[in-house]
């Protein structure tokens, strides 16, 4: 009997949400797959941890000034090689024997990696949501010529593949694309107003790291999704609807031009969306707790633009094109950050965001070089204005 080779993986951003499931997937499936590479941002401990029970070939701490450190704590590991840097985390995605790079990284930070995993013709796991919001058309264009799959990670895009999968060219009507709503779907205005970062921190379904949190609470989260669904499946924005559905049962829908709608149902858990985009076409046993109908009524409602203007903002963007999807992260990366630092209030966030898609300047075909320029110019614009 031949022995199958196991799957090589690189994780980016392995002590995250994502990260850290993707390793409980990894770790129900030793025969299928293998951790090549491990890369965090700043929780040193959590990643040396993790090369202690997974043993990858390598590890990537971003954070230059943490090297010394890390290095230290596995000093008596001498086969893991130990890196330091953005530019690392570059060229290690690039390894000859990786097969999968799971891009779980937050923000901005996701794009540079991605693109040259593509270019050195990976599977790519999308996690990091920001790399197609803000360079989609170049990521998706790159992704074709590279003949690089893209398998989407998050569970609405995940829910919509799934549907997808065996319709072949069947013309897609439209994606029903859902969202909890957040914490304060039921809120006024003014109740808005006085939201604490604390208050936002509670998500009321999914357990996701503090920046997705507070742009699920602002339904900025969903307003990136929606963009993300323009470049994975190629549509119109007209032609994605967001569904507030609070129960977190039916992950995403597709409508098609004969008016059948086809969903995704399931309980919230994000090792399904991840272990299916690992094993895509094929579906793994996955020891969690099963759906039951039964226990309560499925409720959709429309979501609020007036409240929620993150969110309108995310199809204006869309809207216009070129660079502004990556004038409206950045300044959002922006204001999340100052939210939860207490520098400015629940409604303002949009406010600020909106400001700066007026004054930053506006290209209608970027290349990589405009969107690095554009994300620094963004920024300094919403941080003059926090």
């Amino acid at each position: 009997m031949i022995m199958k080779k196991r799957q090589q993986i690189a994780i980016l951003g392995s002590t995250g949400s994502i990260g850290t499931q993707a390793l409980q997937v990894v770790e129900a499936y030793p025969d299928l797959y293998e951790v090549y590479c491990l890369t965090a941002n700043n929780r040193v401990t959590e990643l040396a941890e993790q090369a202690r029970r997974f043993k990858p070939a390598a590890v990537v701490i971003a954070n230059e000034s943490l090297y010394d450190t890390l290095k230290s704590m596995l000093a008596d590991m001498p086969d893991i090689k130990v890196y330091a840097g953005m530019k690392a985390i570059d060229e290690i995605v690039q390894a000859d024997p990786i097969d999968i790079v799971l891009t779980a990284m937050v923000g901005f930070a996701g794009l540079s990696p991605t693109l040259h995993a593509i270019r050195a013709h990976k599977k790519i796991c999308l996690a990091n949501k920001e790399t197609l919001v803000v360079a989609g058309e170049l990521v998706c264009r790159l992704a074709a010529e590279c003949h690089s799959p893209i398998l989407p990670v998050d569970s609405e895009h995940s829910a919509i593949f799934q549907s997808i999968v065996g319709e072949g060219d069947n013309k897609i009507e439209k994606i029903l694309l859902t969202a909890s709503g957040g914490p304060f779907r039921t809120f006024t205005k003014e109740q808005l107003s006085a939201v604490t970062c604390e208050d936002a921190l509670r998500h009321p379904t999914w357990n996701m790291g503090a920046k997705i949190t507070i742009d699920s609470a602002t339904m900025m989260n969903k307003g990136f999704e929606v963009i993300e669904a323009r470049w994975l499946f190629g549509l119109d924005a007209e032609q994605i609807e967001v569904l507030v559905h609070p129960q977190s049962i039916v992950h995403s829908a597709v409508q098609f031009c004969d008016g059948a709608v086809k969903a995704q149902l399931g309980v919230p858990d994000m090792r399904l969306p991840i272990q299916y985009a690992f094993s895509f076409p094929q579906r793994l046993s996955l020891g969690s707790e099963r759906l039951d109908l039964f226990k309560q009524p499925l409720e959709f409602f429309k979501p609020d633009f007036e409240k929620f203007r993150c969110l309108a903002l995310a199809y204006e963007s869309i809207r216009k094109g070129g660079n502004m999807p990556c004038i409206v992260n950045a300044a959002n990366e922006v204001v999340n950050k100052g939210f939860l630092e207490g520098k400015c209030g629940f409604l303002e966030m949009s406010d600020i965001i909106e400001k700066t898609m007026h004054l930053v300047s506006f290209d209608a075909n970027p290349s990589y070089d405009t969107y690095v320029a554009t994300d620094a110019e963004a920024r300094r614009v919403a941080m003059d204005m926090l």
